[in-house]
């Protein structure tokens, strides 16, 4: 159990962090978040300020309660409910009708699509076996040994690139749009250095000079 809270504590952290670090690495990418945030909910750009500012602080305080060990399933309970928040957000605009970009990560201006709701509903059931995992068992200190520490180190930085850079995996494996335009006839094909056969005939299809 305390390698699977420990992994699930690394890979939720690190994406509250990474979104977070995104958001208000400079007023500009917060300024861009509650601008998308204003035009997928559809709000008032003052209510929009406000749930750009509560996300963020949110986010925060996942990643604080996730690095303290006492504090760890309260950690949890806050991602998961955070996670929630943000799938029935997305939800709604995509049944709205919105394909503006969130600015989850500070960066994407990938539309929102149903791959993001599958996203937050997997790192919501991550957050919620973590949880009862460190309900159940010890969920503070070092794992006793630091060959099960280091792979579930790695295993969640592995998941957290993934998670992160989602916009971009999605990009390389979908089909271009297939072209609809209209079929015409192939140019002839002529051969260097050979002149085209002249057209004979009159427009009309008679034979040259007649009247």
């Amino acid at each position: 159990m305390i390698y699977l809270v420990f992994a699930c504590r690394i890979l939720l952290a690190g994406v509250f962090l990474t979104a977070l670090a995104g958001k208000v690495r400079n007023k500009a990418a917060f300024d861009e978040f509650a601008v998308s945030v204003e035009r997928l909910g559809r709000l008032p750009r003052r209510v929009s300020r406000a749930v750009a500012v509560a996300v963020a602080a949110g986010e925060a305080a996942a990643v604080a309660l996730l690095a303290a060990g006492p504090t760890v399933p309260a950690g949890f309970a806050l991602g998961v409910l955070l996670l929630l928040g943000f799938t029935a957000g997305i939800v709604r605009a995509l049944r709205a009708g919105s394909a503006a970009p969130c600015r989850c990560f500070g960066a994407s201006v990938t539309p929102l699509g149903p791959v993001h709701v599958v996203r937050n509903l997997v790192l919501a059931a991550v957050g919620g076996a973590g949880g009862a995992a460190a309900l159940t068992g010890p969920a503070t200190g070092w794992p006793p040994h630091p060959g099960g520490a280091a792979v579930a180190g790695v295993a969640a930085l592995v998941a957290l690139v993934l998670v992160v850079r989602l916009d971009d995996l999605t990009a390389l494996f979908r089909l271009p749009p297939a072209r609809t335009g209209p079929v015409g006839r192939a140019p002839a094909r002529t051969v260097p250095g050979r002149a085209a056969p002249a057209r004979t005939g009159s427009p009309g299809g008679g034979e040259p000079g007649a009247s």
